[in-house]
């Protein structure tokens, strides 16, 4: 692991940049300043960049998300989500037959990616886990914990539920407090080691990757990820083959957290840097 000051540092390495937005690019609310300028100069260096986003909403909403952000949308080849990658599964497995599966749904209902979420998939969504034949996780549902979603989990164990989760993150950081909160990632991850199957398509998962990057000829040894999350942006890279930038601004900002982090677990980034700046 190396530590940079600069993503000019490794300009002239890279012709392929894949890119996290929460906690690189903006924090949910405003664009980062010094990201504007980086996306700037790599795109004036005729870079290629490609946003992967674990988040639950569908691609488009990304995308046109991009502009409120400060974002030009043409800056960018490609943005996919994990939420979109989670929705073309459903769509297509469950796309015929009027014997709809009943579904149930965790979602926070004031978010967009909440009932929007289900427009155009084949399925009947239920009330009672009870009553389901799969379970869809987008957003934890408001105002419970973890350890609340404990007796939920335990009865969709004894059905032998599949979990399709649209966002395998562990944790993001809150706007207003800048405190790390939960998300949906973490209670699949509870299921998973509960004994129950679990479905992502997100980071770490290749196959978002290999979707995000299609519309070129890749060359995994011109291409880096940037991101926030060892888990999941930095394992990502790791298990797609390419390098990987390290971004102290958002999930993990202590270095001695973090090198604790990658002894403890195996996952280290090529660079380390404080932010996403030239």
């Amino acid at each position: 692991m190396k530590k940079i000051t600069s993503i000019e540092e490794i300009i002239n390495h890279y012709d392929n940049f894949i890119i996290d937005q929460w906690g690189v690019m903006h924090d949910g609310t405003f664009g980062y300043d010094h990201a504007f300028n980086c996306i700037n100069i790599l795109n004036n260096n005729n870079k290629n960049l490609f946003i992967i986003s674990n988040s639950s909403k569908r691609s488009k909403s990304s995308i046109d998300r991009l502009p409120k952000l400060g974002f030009n949308k043409k800056s960018f080849i490609n943005t996919v989500t994990s939420g979109e990658m989670i929705w073309q599964l459903l769509k297509k497995k469950y796309s015929e037959g009027n014997n709809k599966k009943n579904c149930f749904h965790i979602y926070d209902e004031s978010k967009e990616d909440g009932l929007n979420f289900r427009d155009g998939l084949n399925l009947h969504f239920v009330e009672k886990v009870e009553e389901a034949d799969l379970i869809l996780a987008c957003t934890p549902f408001i105002k419970l914990q973890p350890i609340d979603y404990i007796p939920l989990l335990e009865v969709a164990y004894k059905k032998e539920l599949t979990m399709y989760c649209a966002n395998p993150d562990f944790e993001t950081v809150e706007t207003n407090s800048n405190n790390n909160i939960f998300c949906m990632g973490a209670i699949s991850e509870i299921y998973k080691k509960m004994g129950g199957n679990v479905i992502i398509k997100g980071k770490p998962d290749v196959s978002i990757y290999a979707e995000t990057t299609n519309q070129i000829n890749l060359e995994k040894k011109r291409t880096v990820a940037i991101g926030d999350s060892l888990f999941h942006d930095i394992q990502g890279a790791n298990n797609f083959k390419i390098d990987s930038v390290l971004v102290k601004s958002g999930i993990h900002k202590d270095l001695t957290q973090i090198n604790n982090l990658i002894k403890n677990h195996q996952i280290a980034p090529t660079y380390i840097i404080d932010k996403f700046s030239i």
